[in-house]
This record gives structure tokens, C-alpha cells and sequence, in this order.
């Protein structure tokens, strides 16, 4: 795979910067939204949230906005992976190329995105008293740890997309069960820790991502490296998974697309 990507290097360059540049092309306010989609979900549930579960957390705004911007990421990385093998029938069917660069790139701008989109984060920690402090240093680290994870998962979507066109309405539900079942609008201390769902809420890798940027963030601490190192090992077993069913359907992308 290393020596393809390689070899296939400009294209992989050039598939990134279209992915970045192409994504809001025909909006009038372009890469803009990249930084507004976040904020109105903050505005909405900064004004739901505190009214249903009750104010408990601290700096719920920066808290908040720690979780969500995390979750963009992935949640567009995956949304964007699964169709984008569909979406690239055309030059499938007539040239060769690497088809897994498809996907690397989706994620590759995604994460380029995600740590333009950290500026967000930083000015709530300042405008909301938090501060900033030198943990932000481990961001990338855990950015690159969510971006293998997605990957994974990416890859193994999309290649079976190719067969199974419906997959993206399933993947879209499982995404919004998928967030209710991560400390992003709640925090997990506010239920009872013997209960079975909770202790499933502990053990999502999103939670620990999640939790590890708002160490950084929001809590100014080392960020939990056994939990991260674990959540890391399991990410690469997802990528190897994923890259392994990605090569095993791309042989009928041609034919069924």
C-alpha cells in the first residue's frame, strides 16, 4: 500500500487539496462553514441542554464546544468516506489508480479542517475565562489516533457502499446513536456508574478521544495515556481490519458501480 501511495503521491496531494477547496465550492460563504456548522450546534445545545439535564458541568460552553468540534470531524469523515467511491464511479471505470487514495484523502482533509477548526475551541477557552496552556501541544497526537480510527471504519464503509447503496442511511442513523452514546452534550458523571449503558458510554473510543481533547483544552492536564494507548492500539487493529475489506471489494467496484 506505502509503495502505490507513493508512486501515486501527486495524485494523493492533488485528491487532498480537492477535498478541501471542492467541499463548499458553491457556497457563497465557502470554507466559512467549516467554522459556523459547529457554532450553531454549540448555540443550540448550550440553550436545550442546561434546561433538560440540569447545568452540572462546569464551563458547559467550552466544554461543549470541546466535544462537538471532535465529533464534526469524525462524523463528516465518515458521512463523506462511505459515498466516495460512488461519488468517483466515473474516473473508477476509466483509469487506474490506487482507489484507496479516495478515502485517505477524505480523512486527510478532514483532518486539515479539524485543526483549522481548533482555533474555535481556543478563543471559547479564552473568551470564557478557561485560558489556554501548553497540553494543547498532545491535540495533534490525539487527532491522529481519531483520524486512523475513522479511517478504518471509512474504508470498510465505503468499499461496501460500492455494493450496498442503502448503507449511507444506516450509517447516518448509527452516527446519531453513535453521539447520544458519547459525553459530547452530557457528561457521564451525572448517571450512575454501575448501570450497564454507561459503562459502554466508558468504554467508546470516541468518549476517550473526546475526553483526552478536553484534558487539553478545557482541564489543562496530561490527557490519560493508558486509556489513549489502548484506544490507539484498537484504532490501528480497525485501520489493518478496514484496509483488508477494502482490498478484498475493490476488485468489483468497476462492475458494480
Amino acid at each position: 500500500m506505502f509503495s502505490e501511495l507513493y508512486q501515486y503521491r501527486e495524485l494523493l496531494k492533488t485528491s487532498i487539496k480537492k477535498e478541501i477547496r471542492g467541499k463548499y465550492k458553491a457556497s457563497a460563504l465557502g470554507v466559512a462553514w467549516s467554522f459556523i456548522n459547529p457554532l450553531l450546534q454549540v448555540l443550540v445545545y448550550a440553550i436545550v441542554f442546561p434546561y433538560i439535564l440540569g447545568n452540572r458541568v462546569d464551563n458547559y460552553i467550552v466544554y461543549l464546544v470541546s466535544g462537538i468540534i471532535p465529533w464534526t470531524f469524525f462524523q463528516t469523515t465518515l458521512n463523506q468516506s462511505v459515498s466516495c467511491i460512488r461519488n468517483n464511479y466515473g474516473i473508477i471505470k476509466k483509469v487506474y489508480f490506487p482507489r484507496v487514495i479516495l478515502p485517505i484523502s477524505v480523512v486527510c482533509s478532514g483532518l486539515v479542517n479539524f485543526m483549522i477548526s481548533c482555533i474555535i475551541i481556543l478563543l471559547f477557552s479564552v473568551l470564557w475565562g478557561v485560558g489556554i496552556s501548553w497540553h494543547i501541544i498532545f491535540v495533534p497526537l490525539i487527532a491522529l489516533v481519531e483520524a486512523m480510527f475513522a479511517l478504518g471504519i471509512g474504508m470498510a464503509l465505503g468499499a461496501a457502499d460500492a455494493y450496498f447503496q442503502d448503507l449511507e442511511y444506516f450509517v447516518m442513523f448509527l452516527l446519531q446513536l453513535f453521539f447520544y452514546g458519547s459525553p459530547i452534550v452530557y457528561s457521564i458523571d451525572q448517571f450512575s456508574s454501575a448501570h450497564l449503558v454507561v459503562q459502554l458510554i466508558r468504554i467508546n473510543p470516541m468518549t476517550i478521544l473526546i475526553n483526552a481533547y478536553r484534558d487539553c483544552f478545557l482541564y489543562h492536564q496530561i490527557p490519560d495515556f493508558t486509556a489513549l494507548g489502548l484506544t490507539a492500539l484498537f484504532s490501528f487493529a480497525v485501520l489493518v481490519i478496514g484496509y483488508w475489506i477494502f482490498r478484498k471489494l475493490e476488485r468489483g467496484f468497476a462492475e458494480q458501480l
